[in-house]
């Protein structure tokens, strides 16, 4: 792009609220990446606007050269479709949206449900939403924003030196809290301070800090709180801090504490984690997955009796705490830098900006091109035991065999499975994608004139398996899943199995290995970056990546069951040149976004093989596992 991107933000944009930060923050990192950015804050009132809001927006917007790319933040751009509809034409308009504005807490009902139409109407004129986490995607389907037009970047953190651990032997020492947070209702540190109160003869410490301004009547309440519990002693209002001073306070700290009833992401949360500080925080909102991480403690939002709970189990036993710390320490590993945010968020602006044709390849498309890969690679073995058990219990009960189809996608797996398999079969297919789950139903298996099919519209969590999968089925399945889910997915899904005594099937699992007819001298650089972006959190928790057949196999192995596993590999030559082209682009971005510091030879590896395709030359090897899993007697 030649002309530069520009920012808009409401009000001031030094402001220090973790969105404002994020947005300075994405800023930085794609100026140092070359990317030129201007960053232009709003006058007027937000996010219901005024006159002087809209007046400022329409400036701002009319001032841009034509094609121009205008990245809206959520707050900036909900309340105004009118001023967006105007300019949507001229420029290309992409909404930040850091969680839904009707989503506020304090709202009563009217200005909620006059945020949401006007939000709603704001991201119906523009080309894409960019999200902070994987829970607004979710939040944005109440909006009909279009999967394919969500593309999600989550924040960032800097690197910092961690603090002393706290001696288990210093039980005399009064523990540091710390919170940071706009004094508000939604932070409700009012919850916080009545959870302390009740614990007042334990040794502690509290610190607040955030700015009392945004709701003054708050504030001035929390310190009257504070006072009539006799805690001022005890608790320390600091306002809002600088650099420096949140430095300071995160390194005397032993936990930090987030009570907040909703966040879109909670940012402070890793910044908490990047000093390997353990953290006690509410499930509100995006916090039910972005705080689901080791050496975090998370209670109920809202409930104070949890929370207390929570705290005085840390304060009150030590050991616990020391532990807490060394599970924080592993999370914070697994933080992504700046650097790694600003590169996935230029990467997230460039595919939404692509006509629905240049050189991307979609989720249908995606699924559609490997196909036939798929069904090449699957397992012929563990195909044929499957069908014979089937039998046996379509024997057994006289009815159609009942089949799930987890993460079904556009009925791939269905079309593999349902001739191969000579019984009468009803499939329930569920994924979260109504186009795909539709095409699916559209076309299933010619030959199999028995076979039934229906589908459910739902986001498989590890919450919610057991109650989404029905009693009576015989077979779960599911195709290029359990690498995408965590641990906690597995388990349920393992639990939920055992105790449907069912077969399981499971597919085309990545296994942490590709490889090449041709060598490259980067190959085991793309490797690395691919295997450890396969291990990030894809909306399910943190992904298990080619750890997930190995975790399975050992967790229904535990749970009684009979499991055969074999390997499946895609072995792609010149009739799959357009696989094999989408297949290394979704390496190299995954690759660059993990490893941004190796850009350029990760970009010319990808140019390399590219020429390689071209020539007809190249045969990728992609190694997957199968398994299948029986009950035992």
């Amino acid at each position: 792009m030649t002309q530069p991107w520009t920012f808009i933000v409401p009000g001031t944009p030094d402001q220090r609220t973790g969105g404002y930060t994020y947005v300075r923050r994405i800023v930085s990192a794609l100026l140092d990446m070359g990317q030129s950015v201007d960053l232009i804050g709003l006058e007027g009132r937000f996010p219901e606007t005024d006159a002087v809001a809209a007046r400022s927006m329409d400036n701002t917007l009319q001032a841009l050269p034509e094609h121009s790319v205008a990245i809206l933040d959520g707050l900036a751009m909900g309340g105004l479709p009118e001023t967006l509809a105007k300019h949507a034409g001229r420029l290309h308009l992409i909404a930040l949206v850091h969680h839904p504005l009707a989503d506020e807490t304090g709202l009563d009902e009217e200005s909620r449900q006059g945020l949401f139409a006007s939000e709603k109407a704001a991201l119906g004129h523009v080309e894409g939403v960019i999200t902070t986490s994987h829970f607004t995607v979710q939040e944005l389907v109440r909006y009909d924003v279009a999967a394919d037009r969500i593309q999600t970047v989550e924040p960032g953190v800097d690197v910092f030196p961690e603090a002393p651990a706290l001696a288990a032997t210093e039980a005399h020492r009064p523990v540091q809290l710390f919170s940071v947070g706009t004094l508000s209702p939604r932070k409700a540190q009012d919850q916080l301070v009545s959870a302390l109160a009740a614990i007042k003869k334990l040794p502690w410490q509290c610190t607040l800090a955030g700015s009392p301004d945004r709701a003054p009547e708050y504030a001035r309440d929390l310190q009257s709180q504070i006072e009539q519990l006799d805690l001022q002693d005890r608790i320390v209002l600091a306002g809002e801090m600088d650099d420096k001073e949140l430095a300071r306070s995160f390194d005397r700290a032993d936990i930090f504490v987030l009570p907040s009833l909703f966040e879109g992401y909670g940012m402070v949360i890793d910044e908490a984690l990047a000093r390997a500080l353990p953290v006690i925080s509410s499930d509100g909102g995006a916090l039910a997955q972005t705080a689901d991480r080791p050496g975090i403690k998370q209670y109920v939002a809202g409930q104070v009796a949890d929370l207390e709970s929570c705290l005085k189990s840390w304060i009150a036993e030590r050991d616990s705490l020391l532990q807490a710390r060394n599970h924080a320490r592993a999370s914070r590993l697994q933080l992504t830098s700046w650097l790694q945010a600003g590169t996935a968020f230029k990467t997230a602006v460039e595919a939404l900006l692509q006509p629905a044709l240049d050189h991307s390849v979609f989720d249908g498309d995606w699924l559609a091109l490997r196909e036939s890969a798929d069904h090449e690679a699957r397992d012929v073995t563990l195909t044929s035991q499957l069908a014979d058990w089937l039998s046996h219990r379509f024997n057994e009960s006289g009815r159609a065999v009942e089949i799930v189809d987890l993460g079904s996608g556009s009925g791939s797996n269905c079309r593999y499975l349902a001739p191969r398999l000579a019984v009468p079969q009803r499939w329930l297919l569920l994924d979260q994608d109504e186009r795909l789950l539709t095409h699916a139903i559209k076309h299933l298996p010619q030959s199999a004139s028995t076979v039934h099919a229906d589908y459910q519209l739902v986001r498989l969590t590890a919450t919610n398996l057991s109650e989404v999968l029905p009693q009576n089925v015989d077979l779960v399945t599911a195709s290029a899943l359990i690498d995408l889910v965590s641990e906690p997915w597995l388990e349920a899904l393992a639990d939920a199995v055992i105790a449907r005594h069912t077969a399981l099937l499971i597919v085309l699992s990545y296994a942490g290995e590709f490889g090449c007819n041709l060598a490259h001298p980067d190959d085991e650089l793309i490797q690395q970056a691919l295997n450890a972006h396969q291990a990030r959190d894809k909306g399910l928790g943190q992904a298990l990546g080619p750890e997930a057949a190995s975790i399975l196999e050992r967790l229904m192995k535990a749970r009684g069951a009979v499991v055969s596993e074999a390997s499946s590999v895609w072995r792609l030559g010149s009739d799959h040149q357009c696989l094999q082209l989408a297949l290394l682009k979704g390496y190299r971005d995954a690759a660059v976004e993990q490893m941004p510091e190796y850009a350029g030879r990760i970009r010319q590896w990808f140019e390399d093989r590219t020429l390689s395709i071209t020539r007809g030359d190249l045969v990728v090897s992609v190694h997957h596992r199968d398994l299948l899993a029986l009950p035992g007697h």
